[in-house]
C-alpha cells in the first residue's frame, strides 16, 4: 500500500493556555472527568489528592503502595486523555502531571505565571467576572465531591488564587471542568480558532 500526504498543517495551540487542578472523583468517575475536560479542550491535568477525596491514590498509610497506585493513576488518565484527544479530533494531547497534594500543589501554583481561579460554591464573584486577559495561562481548580477544606481554600487564596462561583447549581467534580471550560470558550479567544474538518 503506498499513502501520499497531500496537505499539512499547523494547529496552534489555544489561547490562553488552561490547565485543569483536578481534585480525584470516585473511582466510577475519574476517567469521565479527564474525558470531558480533555474533549471541551484542556491543556493539561493536574491530579490533586484533596483532603477530602474518598478516592485515594497515596495510599493512605505505610506499606509503601501508595506510589504504584498513583503512578497507576496517572498511566490510565494519560490513557484516557489520548482516547479522548483522538474522539474529539484535537492536535493536542493534554500533558497529565503526577499526583499532588496539596502542601505540592501551592508551590507548583505560585511557580506558574498564571490566573488561578478555584471553583467555589461559596464564592460571591461569578466566573463570568473574573478577568482572563492578565496572563497567558490560566489554572482552574476543582475540588472534590466534598469539597474544598477550609484550610485548602485558605491555602490557595494565600498564593492569590481567586474563587468564582461557577453557576447556580453544584455539580459534579467530574463535570465542573468542561463546563467551566465552555464558559471560557466564550469568555476568551480558545473558541476563535478553526475547527478541524
Amino acid at each position: 500500500m503506498t499513502v501520499r500526504c497531500s496537505e499539512a498543517w499547523t494547529v496552534p495551540p489555544a489561547s490562553p493556555r488552561v490547565v485543569l487542578v483536578q481534585a480525584l472523583p470516585k473511582s466510577d468517575r475519574s476517567e469521565l472527568a479527564v474525558e470531558l475536560a480533555t474533549e471541551a479542550g484542556i491543556d493539561a491535568i493536574v491530579p490533586w489528592q484533596a483532603a477530602r477525596c474518598v478516592s485515594r491514590w497515596d495510599g493512605g498509610g505505610a506499606g509503601g503502595k501508595g506510589a504504584g497506585k498513583a503512578e497507576k493513576g496517572v498511566s490510565r488518565w494519560r490513557a484516557v486523555a489520548r482516547s479522548a484527544a483522538k474522539q474529539a479530533r484535537r492536535a493536542y494531547v493534554p500533558e497529565i502531571h503526577d499526583l499532588v497534594t496539596t502542601r505540592e500543589l501551592v508551590p507548583l501554583l505560585t511557580s506558574m505565571d498564571a490566573n488561578v481561579v478555584v471553583l467555589h460554591e461559596g464564592s460571591a464573584v461569578p466566573l463570568g467576572k473574573v478577568d482572563f486577559s492578565v496572563t497567558e495561562t490560566v489554572v482552574i481548580v476543582v475540588g472534590p465531591e466534598g469539597g474544598i477544606s477550609p484550610e485548602e481554600l485558605d491555602a490557595l487564596v494565600g498564593m492569590g488564587a481567586q474563587p468564582a462561583l461557577l453557576g447556580p447549581t453544584v455539580l459534579r467534580t467530574s463535570t465542573a471542568a468542561a463546563v467551566a471550560l465552555g464558559a471560557l470558550g466564550v469568555m476568551t479567544d480558545r473558541w476563535s480558532g478553526t475547527p478541524p474538518d
